[in-house]
């Protein structure tokens, strides 16, 4: 039965766009996009979701915390589930906030350095070989109520798309660039809302069963 873990942050999870800061809600299982993507693969499926809302690729939160490190939180994913065959791979999104003063291709190494753990031997073994489909967000709009934390973020954001699938084609992997299936809700700028977690599954399917 194959199994599919999808890893990311906010956006994996479901988190739909904020409309007042601190408080939580998650779409359900008939709106999130990995479930969905989870059904269009059709019946013999499994599903881990793995999105944790902040995560980045490699920065330790100084707010939010040390364990929004992605490299941390993809080991543990990776050993808690499976064995895995396809796993998608989504971040980049909480690297571009201003706090943390990164350019594109310091966000596209933080994304090198988890294909190394995803790719590399010991997590290649342990799952006995899987595929990784790497998903660049849409570009982040400096818009809502948490535009204060992206100053200077949409730029970037919209630098990552070409880097990414250089990244992707180097190292043999699966991509698809988000941004040319779903924008940002205006809302928040950052999140998604229904529609895009509906397309983006749809896309998310497709580049899977190209990939298998």
């Amino acid at each position: 039965m194959p199994f599919l873990l999808t890893f990311g942050d906010s956006n994996t999870h479901g988190t739909p766009p904020i409309v007042t800061r601190g408080d939580y809600h998650r779409f359900d299982a008939a709106t999130r996009w990995p479930t969905r993507a989870h059904a269009a693969l059709g019946p013999g499926w499994e599903l881990a979701e793995a999105g944790l809302p902040g995560r980045t690729a490699q920065f330790a939160d100084p707010v939010m915390g040390d364990h929004m490190n992605g490299q941390w939180g993809l080991k543990i994913a990776l050993q808690s589930h499976g064995p895995v065959d396809v796993m998608t791979l989504m971040l980049g999104t909480n690297d571009v906030k201003t706090r943390f003063g990164a350019s594109p291709d310091m966000v596209t190494a933080g994304i090198a350095g988890l294909l190394d753990i995803a790719l590399g031997q010991e997590m290649q073994t342990r799952h006995g070989g899987f595929k990784v489909l790497l998903i660049c967000p849409p570009p982040v709009q400096e818009l809502g109520p948490i535009a204060s934390e992206f100053i200077g973020s949409a730029a970037k954001s919209q630098a990552l798309a070409p880097l990414y699938a250089a990244l992707a084609a180097a190292r043999g992997i699966g991509f698809l660039n988000a941004g040319q299936v779903i924008k940002t809700s205006p809302v928040d700028g950052i999140h998604y809302d229904k529609l895009a977690h509906a397309a983006l599954a749809d896309a998310v399917a497709g580049a899977i069963k190209a990939m298998i």
